[in-house]
């Protein structure tokens, strides 16, 4: 009994040191993406960058405090003038971690179409290459380029103005 006990002892050591040793050093996945970031990162309209310089994980990493709920990548100035510039759509979704901005239809003001928006915004720089705003009509055909256009320049300026406001530059 005592010698089937230390077989299963060993067995469970053996197994827990394999499974230790499989967390070696690795490449952080995220260095390439703080490289494009570039000063951005560093910059006060930034909304809560997530320091990720890690030297490696292991099996041990499951113990550590985890703060990955509270990192939000998007540009606040562009998040909140693109709730502000829209605010005729009635809102559906929102996730600012992903910075997806999902709207039902709605009329514009003087407008007889209905449209509804998808917004994101993919970058944390307050850059015209951080948004992208995606619109339909009511019957599911796309909105002219034109108009989209229009949408994201008036984005893009209400969020210019917000940070001017702000004093931060």
């Amino acid at each position: 009994m005592t010698r089937n006990r230390a077989f299963k002892f060993l067995t469970v050591s053996a197994l827990v040191l394999l499974v230790a040793a499989c967390g070696g050093r690795k490449q952080d996945p995220y260095a390439q993406e703080q490289a494009a970031a570039g000063d951005y990162l560093n910059r006060d309209d930034v909304g809560n960058p997530t320091d990720r310089s890690t030297d490696g994980s292991s099996i041990w990493d499951i113990f550590k405090d985890d703060n990955s709920d509270v990192t939000v990548r998007v540009n606040k100035y562009i998040w909140n003038a693109s709730l502000e510039v829209l605010d005729f759509l009635p809102v559906q979704s929102v996730d600012p971690f992903s910075g997806v901005i999902v709207t039902g239809f709605g009329t514009p003001p003087g407008g007889g179409r209905s449209y509804r928006a998808t917004v994101y915004i993919r970058d944390p720089a307050l850059d015209a290459r951080s948004l992208h705003v995606a619109m339909q009509t009511r019957g599911g055909r796309p909105v002219a380029a034109g108009t989209v256009r229009a949408v994201e320049d008036a984005i893009l300026t209400r969020a210019r103005e917000l940070r001017i406001a702000d004093g931060r530059l």
